[in-house]
């Protein structure tokens, strides 16, 4: 059997090409958009992919389901419950997949219908030979994670309540997967950082049994304390995440992987004017910091780029890139990545072209914890909710970054506006949003709650 995990860390995001040697048939199960690494480690392995099958109709990135069905011919699954824009085998619960050269021999997936994430939620279970008495493994999708499960609350503006996707949830867990064997491999679609689950681990892989003794979703409890459980305290939802669910059901266009066009900083500024294109520095936080293009907004390629970017600028918004010399093809795939494919160019070196034109720039305002004044009134936590409520400063109003461009209208532009998040890098973020709002006077906490705790301002939460 070969088997291989693609783990971008970026995304937090899992993949999986999974192929049986003696035949030469594979699968790949969520798939990423750029699918050159698929492409080319399936040709090495002598594998031919037939089938992408995704978990469930994902909303923090967009799938490459259809770029690996024109490149290939592979036909795309999706559960039985999925309705989509374009055709798809539908895999019904207890169905076998079997990739061996005769029918029932071989490596063999056996799908499990496990709605609560989503409506169309599946795993998918891993036999290297159909007569194994226990899994090679599963492939949980965002039902089960390493440390957490899926949240259900992502489907409430359609029709599906956040308790009553809970409750299916509850049952799929129960009734699916605890019943696999202890030592069944768990593989799941995320890892930590995503905004799919509040907690979970940097390991990409474990066990059934870990997860049984170990998460916390999935100790003994009634099903009420469950569904309180999970729908309380989940990460605030990125802007983008709509607009991803929706293309990955109804269909996209196919990635364009081509370099993003050099523009002036002159054509930059005019594409902002006339096309109301965001103007988005990539550089590091220090560099933006110190110098930055009045009116753009930051986000460093060292951070979470895509999914920032998707909760500072609305879908559908043309982009002109700032970035270091050589990073702005990668800038451009990491919004690729979430279906931001309207990147009208970049400006090359903008460091030396903001030097050329000083009268054009700004520096952030930036203060240390003890600079803050006693009564700071716009005191905003732009962290999740689960981080504010486990401390914060005193005074201090929750805005998580995710949502924040949602809720300007509730601050005064003609009072300063006080910023914060754990470390410093999601504030500077807010900051710039602010700025390039019309906020006048926006200041953020240089290194955030961390740098409160150290100083003994608060304690640890």
């Amino acid at each position: 059997m070969h088997f291989a995990q693609y783990y971008l860390d970026c995304l937090s995001q899992a993949s999986y090409l999974i192929g049986d040697q003696r035949s030469g048939r594979a699968v790949l199960v969520d798939p990423r958009r750029d699918i050159d690494d698929y492409l080319r480690d399936a040709d090495e392995a002598g594998l031919r992919i037939e089938l992408v099958i995704e978990t469930h109709i994902h909303a923090d990135f967009l799938s490459g389901h259809l770029e690996l069905a024109q490149a290939t011919g592979a036909t795309i699954a999706f559960g039985e419950a999925a309705e989509t824009g374009f055709p798809i085998r539908r895999l019904r619960d207890g169905e076998r997949i079997s990739l061996g050269g005769i029918a029932g021999a071989g490596v063999t997936l056996t799908v499990l219908a496990t709605p609560g994430h989503t409506p169309e939620s599946i795993c998918l279970v891993l036999h290297e030979h159909p007569d194994d008495a226990e899994p090679f493994g599963v492939l949980t999708g965002d039902t089960l994670f390493v440390g957490d499960v899926g949240r259900p609350d992502l489907l409430s503006a359609a029709g599906h309540s956040p308790h009553e996707m809970a409750a299916r949830l509850y049952h799929s867990l129960h009734t699916k997967l605890m019943a696999l064997p202890d030592a069944t491999r768990v593989f799941p679609a995320h890892g930590a950082g995503s905004a799919c689950g509040r907690n979970l681990s940097t390991e990409t892989s474990s066990t059934i049994g870990d997860q049984r003794r170990l998460n916390y979703a999935l100790q003994p409890m009634p099903e009420s304390e469950f569904i309180r459980l999970v729908t309380t305290s989940q990460p605030a939802t990125p802007g983008y995440f709509a607009h991803d669910a929706a293309l990955n059901r109804d269909g996209h266009p196919l990635l364009d992987a081509a370099p993003p066009a050099a523009l002036t900083l002159e054509e930059a500024l005019a594409a902002r004017d006339e096309q109301g294109a965001a103007l988005l520095d990539c550089r590091p936080l220090a560099a933006y910091t110190r110098a930055h293009l009045t009116g753009s907004l930051h986000i460093s390629l060292s951070t979470r780029f895509a999914e920032y970017a998707g909760s500072v600028v609305a879908p559908g918004t043309p982009v002109v890139l700032l970035a270091d010399p050589g990073t702005e093809a990668e800038a451009r795939l990491r919004l690729a990545r979430i279906g931001y494919d309207r990147v009208l160019g970049h400006v090359p070196d903008p460091a030396a072209a903001l030097a050329r034109r000083p009268a054009l720039t700004t520096r952030s305002h930036r203060l240390s914890v003890t600079q803050l004044p006693a009564e700071p009134g716009q005191l905003i936590d732009v962290r999740n909710p689960a981080e504010y409520a486990a401390g914060a400063l005193p005074g201090a109003r929750n805005l998580p970054l995710a949502t924040l461009a949602d809720h300007l209208a509730h601050l005064d532009r003609e009072q300063p506006v006080f910023l914060y998040c754990r470390s410093g890098n999601r504030s500077v973020i807010a900051a710039a949003l602010l700025e390039a709002r019309g906020f006048g006077d926006v200041r953020d906490v240089v290194g955030g709650y961390d740098a409160a705790v150290a100083e003994g301002v608060v304690q640890a939460g």
